[in-house]
């Protein structure tokens, strides 16, 4: 299970889901752990009632199902978890990570002020985090306990990589951040379906703009490519299935601005000749849509709005700002629909964050 959500965190849920940490925790005290804003995307009940079935489910069969993150997002923790791995490891490796700890420390945990710096002046601390990683891929592996403890702290430099490009490539306010971000998140499921060998299948669980192929939207006009392009266009032949997930209306937990306070929002219904309403009209019913192989019909070729709500949203907006142009057939393999949706139950209230990762929705302005 890969998720949109940063590698950190997931991994103190994978590890408890396998049975190697927090042996006597709940959930609920596991998914407390995510502190980033918008905690409430995985710290919910919902999920909290999801990976403990998984967690049963793996000890009821000896499976052994992993639960990852695959975003850029965790810049300082991920260089943390490497400092404390190669302390504890690989001292001999500790140089490589101290200079990029070195780098980073005047910006003093603000990845936004290393990216506004790295524009101002030809100075970024990218090479440094590439040694690391260097250095990480040539190191002996060390288990201790731990079958993933060296790709867990891979996997972390490879995040210091990306996250350092992605920060450093925001301050452009161009699109070339979502791109990055984007292409991150595609890799790092490429590492993960390599690290668990030829038989292994993934679960891919993010917002619909990163899941739907970008080239059915409007996104490929503006040079945007996402997680469900890239996917196809690597391993159409492994059987990649795209599914899309929408609602007519009904309410959802989000922020006004971005760090700023949770809120449970009222989703209005949704417009006429829109892809929601054309099957609330039609089905009005929670429903599995499965697309045939030739997709001719009017509605899996016709381009309409289909809503976008990411963890940014306006309801008072909703009619103009919210609605990506897409080709249903081309963007989803499936689609599975909710005539009203109700919003999460988060574990926790959120502190608004100042800043924040500023990023940008490519269906908005």
């Amino acid at each position: 299970m890969a998720v949109e959500g940063d590698w950190p965190d997931c991994y103190q849920v994978n590890r408890w889901l396998k049975g190697r940490s927090d042996h006597d925790a709940g959930a609920r005290e596991v998914l407390g752990h995510f502190d980033r804003w918008p905690t409430w995307m995985w710290a919910n009940h919902e999920v909290a009632d999801f990976v403990t079935w998984l967690r049963g489910h793996n000890r009821a069969t000896g499976a052994d199902v992993g639960f990852y993150g695959l975003d850029v997002y965790s810049l300082w923790d991920s260089l943390r978890a490497v400092l404390g791995y190669l302390t504890s490891r690989h001292p001999e490796a500790l140089d490589a990570a101290q200079r990029a700890l070195r780098c980073f420390e005047p910006y003093e945990e603000d990845p936004h002020a290393h990216a506004y710096a790295s524009g101002l002046v030809p100075a970024s601390c990218a090479d440094e985090v590439v040694d690391l990683l260097l250095e990480l891929r040539s190191a002996p592996r060390s288990i201790d306990g731990d079958p993933e403890a060296h790709f867990d702290t891979q996997q972390n430099a490879e995040v210091l990589v990306g996250a350092e490009r992605y920060y450093r490539t925001m301050v452009r306010a161009d699109n070339e951040s979502w791109n990055v971000r984007d292409c991150h998140m595609t890799d790092t499921l490429d590492r993960l379906m390599r690290h668990h060998g030829p038989e292994a299948k993934a679960v891919v669980w993010e917002h619909n703009t990163h899941i739907g192929d970008a080239r059915a939207t409007t996104m490929a006009e503006a040079g945007m490519v996402n997680v469900g392009q890239l996917v196809r266009e690597r391993h159409e032949e492994d059987g990649v299935v795209l599914v899309g997930f929408g609602g007519h209306h009904g309410h959802v937990v989000a922020a006004d601005s971005w760090g700023g306070p949770t809120r449970t929002l009222p989703v209005p219904d949704a417009p006429e000749g829109s892809h929601e309403a054309l099957l609330h009209d039609t089905l009005g019913e929670p429903s599995l849509l499965v697309f045939p192989e030739e997709r001719r019909s009017a509605w899996l070729t016709a381009r309409r709005g289909h809503r976008a709500i990411g963890v940014v949203y306006r309801p008072s907006s909703d009619a103009y700002g919210n609605w990506v142009p897409t080709v249903m057939g081309r963007r989803y393999d499936a689609f599975i629909f909710f005539d009203s949706t109700h919003a999460l139950h988060p574990l926790h209230g959120e502190t608004p964050t100042a800043g924040g990762e500023k990023e940008t929705y490519p269906w908005s302005t």
